[in-house]
């Protein structure tokens, strides 16, 4: 069956410039990188593997860490950083109204996990050096942000 879109629909990654970052369940360190992007996956009903690999272009493309000039005007990729990616449930969520956040536009965890495992099969065949969360745990995420240095990136269905 498949899923229909909701009304916001999209693909969403919180990115953050980190020194370091790891992902730990419990006592285990599951992922851990030096300089790169943290970057928090959120997954929306209806979204595409079109999205996907769009998502993964624009976090591995967009210009955040600084140049000789201190501008921020290199990507990932030009440094040769590290990606840790960890999906992240309630990053879709809908905050717009009350005191509550409502989960409508959150994929199903089937979904979700589907898109996450796509998304890490092309980072990897793209040669990116990364380390992930795991889908469905409960984690927690040690970082040093650098600058602080956080951005929404959000890809809309085509």
């Amino acid at each position: 069956m498949r899923e229909r879109p909701s009304n916001s629909q999209a693909m969403i990654a919180l990115i953050q410039r980190v020194r370091e970052a790891r992902v730990t369940v419990g006592p285990e360190t599951i992922g851990a990188i030096g300089e790169g992007l943290l970057v928090l996956i959120g997954i929306e009903r209806g979204d595409e593997p079109p999205q996907v690999e769009r998502l993964l272009e624009r976090v591995t493309g967009y210009r955040i860490f600084p140049d000789r000039q201190g501008k921020m005007n290199l990507s990932v990729t030009d440094v040769g950083g590290e990606l840790l990616l960890v999906p992240q449930f309630t990053l879709p969520a809908d905050t717009q109204k009350g005191m509550r956040p409502s989960f409508t536009p959150v994929a199903s965890p089937e979904l979700a996990e589907k898109r996450f495992e796509h998304m890490v099969a092309l980072a990897r065949e793209r040669g990116y050096r990364l380390q992930t969360g795991r889908f469905g745990a409960e984690m927690q995420v040690h970082l040093i942000n650098e600058g602080p240095t956080t951005f929404t990136l959000r890809v809309p269905p085509a």
